[in-house]
């Protein structure tokens, strides 16, 4: 029987455990975007996780304009909700997607790395109770702007704390993430793997 390592906490993690290191040091990040593997399916898997950096981003910047007053109230619900819904809608099922269909797909090719799509896949859940805290304080925030003073303020600040912690978590997924699959694809090529689009 073998036994698997611990797995790292996705809110205390620096990166992948070296066990599944092997294949990004053999295809570090710079080697990427050249090389001769990197098909329409990693590429477009790519373009996808830096949406999700981008909005993200988008909404933690808008986040802090609004609690600098640079936008009132009501023009920042306008710009905020649409964001958010499509940023956790869009989150929600990409992972559907990756926690059905490639994670079992790679983990079968390279068994080695089962563990790892595990771990992917124990984020995924992770990340998940966290989009769920994420719109009900995002939701509360929004009915919040319509009242005054300090009930605002505490739901603002009370978004803010789980847009952090979820962009936080997301980061550090989907480099992981990224850092266990695109090496595996270099390695075996889309075509090899039966991933290609």
């Amino acid at each position: 029987m073998t036994i698997l390592p611990e797995m790292p906490n996705l809110e205390t993690r620096n990166g992948l455990p070296a066990d599944l290191r092997y294949l990004v040091e053999k295809y570090p990040r710079e080697v990427w975007p050249s090389h001769p593997n990197l098909g329409e399916m990693a590429r477009f898997w790519l373009q996808r996780h830096d949406m999700f950096r981008e909005l993200g981003g988008m909404l933690k910047a808008g986040m802090g304009d609004y609690r600098e007053q640079k936008l009132a109230p009501r023009d920042f619900a306008v710009w905020f909700a649409p964001r958010l819904r499509f940023f956790l809608q869009q989150l929600h099922g990409h992972h559907q997607i990756e926690d059905m269909h490639y994670f079992p797909v790679f983990a079968k090719a390279e068994p080695r790395m089962k563990h790892g799509f595990d771990l992917l896949d124990s984020d995924h859940h992770v990340i998940h109770d966290a989009l769920e805290r994420n719109a009900e304080s995002g939701t509360a925030f929004l009915q919040a702007l319509q009242a005054d003073g300090d009930q605002v303020r505490f739901a603002a600040d009370a978004y803010a704390r789980e847009n952090e912690a979820l962009l936080a978590m997301l980061l550090r997924h989907l480099d992981d993430e990224e850092d266990l699959i695109i090496p595996l694809i270099l390695d075996r090529s889309e075509e090899g793997l039966g991933v290609g689009l």
